[in-house]
């Protein structure tokens, strides 16, 4: 239902808006977050399966796939569909599947419409149970990706990268692992995704808790009791639990956690915004009557409205198109009342749409909390698109349940930790058992988040190309790294409300370009400077949609809160009309043949 807003209340909500980020904002941003070491040294092995004894492997192969995660197993899959059929896998996961390999909490699901977001399902033959499905559904579609097309054959996983280094007299990148294999590729893309590094708040003492304690991504089934499905958590029956963070991952175990332990204690710097998820079954008979295409007609659909575009339907008819469709109808309003098309105007959309939105979610936790008190800390005081939104049906309510407690930081966070618990406001919490629900790492480099590096022709490593921000073509070709190919989200389509979209789309130029190398005989394929300058000059020339706004309070959406600098832009730069429109340019430059801005060598 839309909330009617006065001038003087939407004044009044970024007057708020401030006061909340500013109590908030750090001077150390992403530094805020500690590496893994000590206790939770694991967070960087693989705790779920034990690496299997075998012999090293020193051999050619024509492309390597570095992460075996959707970014890994779709460029894998569109490869083998362009006729590449020497390919191999590599992850130190024991398993494909990436962060729904590593993902196995509670109540883990996509927060995006199982039919838009699990790619290749037409290919692969995937019905989904539901609207959002849970992470072992997700999984078993990553492992059947991997047989449909062939994938394990050869994969090496429970292995880890050491080293990439091109090695100009064989044109090919020589990679070494951490099981002592050599392998030389002549083509090798980076499938590594944006969610696969734990991180770590930077709590004092946190070393310090003599309790149990786990990070989200690494659960201890052994230690809590059920699994996966839902089985129930038996061996927090007697435990005291707190956990730190409210995020999209602490919001769907939280109510799976609540529902387990002798008394939860959720200890909070910021609340999410907390929409409903209105998760339903899929009629099996409707999904068999889709017609062939279905899938890349309804990821379309979405991407369109999501950049406020226009379609006859809404097929996906979630949160993320709600919001969107909001603004643009607003738009047009304005427009209509003789307002100009331009930034001040999609700007004043935005506004009234969030401020209306905003009040909605922030009226559905006073329906759903009993206490007043922690009703009130659970509202969100911030614009919905400042940090990644959240869906859930029960996650407010488990704050009704007499063993949950809300223990509100008021935006500083957590004080300290020690042997025996937690610190808030000089106040001590005694735990059993502490969950660390602080997500992945997202705005530090990428050689940190890879754990190595890669070097280019004339030995110069990524990391130093890209001190200064990401260059690249299409996100994809870097100059000076021959035959290495980016399989991203930024300096493309940068669609972060579908993440696998990107790779389904990318995969069709990345298999391309290799196929079209192999049949011509090129050993070497690179993008001039020329090519990269101009498409860095493009995505960075003009404002796409709203960039950071002062009324957000600090995330990985924005940088932590701190300034956007021309690091940020770029590596946070996409198309400047949208994924369509990226998705429509890709298409383009890959249907001519000649790849335009690339130099294939002999």
């Amino acid at each position: 239902m839309a909330i009617e807003l006065t001038e003087t209340n939407r004044s009044a909500l970024r007057a708020r808006y401030r006061a909340e980020r500013d109590k908030r904002l750090r001077p150390d941003g992403n530094e805020q977050y500690l590496e893994p070491s000590g206790r939770f040294a694991n967070l960087l092995d693989d705790t779920y399966t034990a690496p299997f004894e075998r012999d090293a492997i020193d051999t050619d192969v024509t492309v390597l796939v570095v992460g075996a995660g959707f970014a890994g197993l779709v460029i894998g899959a569109r490869l083998k569909q362009a006729g590449i059929e020497d390919v191999r896998l590599v992850d130190k996961a024991g398993d494909v599947g990436g962060v729904w390999y590593w993902n196995r909490y509670p109540g883990a699901m996509c927060d995006t419409a199982a039919m838009v977001y699990l790619p290749l399902m037409e290919e692969v033959g995937t019905v989904p149970s539901a609207k959002y499905v849970a992470a072992p559904e997700i999984h078993a579609h990553a492992r059947r990706i991997a047989d449909t097309f062939g994938l394990y054959d050869g994969a090496l996983l429970s292995t880890g990268i050491e080293s990439i280094i091109w090695d100009d007299a064989i044109s090919r990148y020589v990679v070494r692992t951490d099981r002592g294999d050599v392998l030389r590729a002549k083509f090798v893309c980076m499938g590594t995704g944006p969610l696969h590094r734990p991180k770590l708040p930077g709590v004092p003492g946190i070393h310090d808790f003599a309790g149990h304690a786990f990070h989200t991504s690494r659960w201890d089934w052994a230690y809590t009791g059920g699994d996966p499905t839902g089985a129930p958590m038996t061996g927090l029956a007697d435990k005291r639990v707190g956990i730190i963070g409210t995020g999209a991952t602490a919001v769907q175990c939280i109510p799976h956690l609540s529902r387990s332990a002798k008394e939860l204690l959720v200890f909070q710097r910021t609340p999410s915004a907390i929409d409903e998820r209105n998760n339903h079954p899929i009629d099996r008979e409707w999904f068999a009557a889709l017609e062939s295409g279905w899938q890349r007609k309804w990821m379309m659909n979405f991407a369109t409205l999501q950049m406020m575009g226009f379609a006859e339907e809404d097929l996906v008819k979630d949160g993320w198109t709600d919001i969107s469709q909001r603004i643009r109808d607003r738009m047009i309003e304005l427009i209509g009342a003789g307002g100009t098309a331009g930034p001040e105007t999609l700007l004043r959309a935005y506004e009234e749409s969030d401020d209306e939105k905003m009040s909605e979610i922030r009226a559905r936790v006073d329906a759903l909390v009993g206490d007043a008190r922690t009703a009130e800390a659970l509202k969100p005081w911030y614009r919905q698109l400042c940090k990644r939104p959240c869906f859930h049906d029960e996650y407010l309510q488990s704050f009704n349940n007499p063993n949950t407690r809300l223990v509100d930081t008021d935006g500083q966070g957590v004080e300290r930790i020690d042997a025996t618990g937690v610190w808030v406001g000089g106040v001590h919490h005694e735990l059993d058992c502490l969950v660390i629900a602080s997500g992945f790492e997202v705005g530090t480099s990428y050689s940190r988040r890879s754990g190595y590096d890669v070097t280019g022709a004339g030995g110069r490593a990524l990391s130093d190309k890209w001190e200064e921000g990401m260059r690249s073509l299409h996100g994809i070709h870097v100059h000076g790294f021959p035959n290495l190919l980016i399989v991203g989200i930024a300096q493309g389509a940068n669609q972060i409300a579908n993440v696998p979209q990107n790779y389904v789309e990318n995969g069709l130029a990345i298999a391309g370009v290799v196929a079209h190398a192999e049949r011509t005989g090129a050993a070497r394929v690179e993008p001039t400077l020329e090519a990269e300058d101009a498409w860095v000059d493009f995505i960075t020339s003009t404002q796409r949609g709203l960039r950071a706004n002062p009324d957000c309070t600090p995330g990985y959406y924005n940088n932590e809160g701190r300034p956007m600098g021309r690091r940020e832009l770029l590596n946070g730069s996409g198309h400047p009309a949208g994924p369509i429109a990226f998705f429509e340019h890709l298409e383009s430059w890959r249907s001519t043949g000649e790849f335009a801005g690339l130099e294939f060598t002999a």
